[in-house]
């Protein structure tokens, strides 16, 4: 792979991950407008992204597997052009039912992205560390986006602008993808630009076990909080964030901007320091600060749940690099594929959570100690990972080419 094509496909792996976290959080925001203009509830409305969030997780494993055995440029492709297409639908929803359909084919089109631009993007990278930091960067741009996107598009425009508006971009990525592939400036390939040694078999059954828990628990507490925060914005920093959907909508894209920018930090210490006490770390001081969010209001409450919001996302560089530690070259795009039936199949769960929590009590006091717990869960499992020596098994300086 040259430099140039590798360079590109990086390009579009990380505006993959971007566009990904936009598109199936535009929801979260325009939900509150809706409770306005359709006269519904909360509870019910949240509720009709359940199957779509289902399939993101359901539907991983099948988009690995295509995107090890087919291509890995194809298959992102179809995720941009589909997960466009079906945002743009979204948007021409007239009813309830019509929507439940759309948000479940954007569902469907976004599980692509993560098995796929995942192992496509540790492929073409040569300080992985680092690259995962900058992948998660972008993923966090795209949540923390979405919330300032769907808001101000919302209160100036409309609610269905505030899906078509990002699904036309995404389609003309989707475009450009495809001319890039078809002149040759971006091709399949089936080898890595930084190789590894191969781990021990027992390592690997080790790993997968703890790490199978630890994306679970991990992927219940990003999805539950993501669902969760533009309502409690609303509920609980009124004073700051004032009554309209846009005040909500801003804090919330700090929130996860915050996140984003450090998880350069964490892609910097994975380069140096062992895997395993990296992802360690990053789960013990999540404890303390979820437990604060149950109880917070106000600026207490922005200020916990941002800082853990930054810990559960800033664990990512260390637990991709991990997965891909333990996980052949070959099978790479399947076994990412296999971490995010947990990490985003667990969504219908915290969806359904959120909703119950809600209605059962009109706050979500009890969601953050349940999230606490599986924090602590997620400690325990982490202890028990293989040692790691040494940081990831690759030169540590900055390649020309990254």
């Amino acid at each position: 792979m040259s430099t140039a094509s590798a360079r590109l496909a990086q390009i579009f792996s990380l505006l993959g991950h971007a566009f990904m976290h936009l598109l199936v959080a535009l929801y979260l925001t325009v939900v509150l407008a809706l409770e306005r203009d359709w006269g519904l509830g909360y509870a019910e409305l949240i509720s009709l992204w359940t199957v779509g969030a289902f399939l993101v997780g359901a539907l991983a494993p099948v988009a690995g597997f295509l995107g090890d055995r087919w291509s890995a440029p194809g298959m992102m492709a179809v995720f941009f052009l589909g997960a466009g297409a079906a945002t743009i639908a979204c948007g021409l929803a007239t009813g309830p039912f019509g929507l439940a359909a759309a948000l479940a084919v954007l569902g469907a089109f976004a599980a692509i992205y993560h098995p796929v631009g995942m192992a496509w993007l540790v492929q073409t990278a040569v300080n992985r560390g680092m690259a995962m930091g900058i992948f998660g960067v972008f993923g966090s741009l795209g949540v923390a986006s979405a919330g300032l996107v769907a808001a101000s598009l919302v209160d100036f425009v409309s609610w269905r602008a505030a899906f078509i508006v990002p699904g036309v971009v995404a389609c003309i990525l989707g475009a450009a993808l495809v001319i890039a592939m078809g002149i040759g400036l971006v091709a399949s390939v089936s080898t890595d630009r930084a190789p590894q040694a191969a781990p021990s078999r027992s390592d690997m059954l080790r790993a997968f076990i703890v790490l199978s828990l630890t994306v679970f628990l991990g992927g219940l507490i990003y999805q539950a909080t993501q669902v969760a925060l533009p309502k409690a914005l609303a509920l609980r920093v009124a004073d700051v964030a004032g009554s309209g959907i846009l005040g909500a909508g801003a804090l919330f894209t700090l929130i996860y901007l915050a996140a984003g920018a450090l998880q350069m930090a964490g892609g910097w210490l994975v380069d140096r320091y062992p895997l395993k006490w990296v992802y360690l770390w990053t789960y013990i001081l999540q404890v303390p600060l979820i437990f604060a969010a149950a109880s917070a209001i106000g600026v207490p409450f922005v200020v916990a749940v941002m800082v853990s919001v930054v810990l559960n996302v800033g664990s990512l560089p260390a637990e991709n690099c991990l997965m891909a530690r333990y996980t052949p070259a070959r099978w790479r795009s399947s076994a990412f594929g296999a971490k995010f039936v947990l990490s985003l199949g667990v969504a219908p769960v915290a969806v359904q959570l959120v909703a119950w929590i809600q209605a059962a009590t009109g706050n979500f006091q009890v969601l953050f100690l349940l999230l606490a717990g599986a924090a602590v869960c997620a400690v325990a499992a982490i202890m028990l990972l293989p040692a790691e020596p040494a940081a990831w098994p690759q030169k540590i300086a900055t390649d020309a080419a990254e």
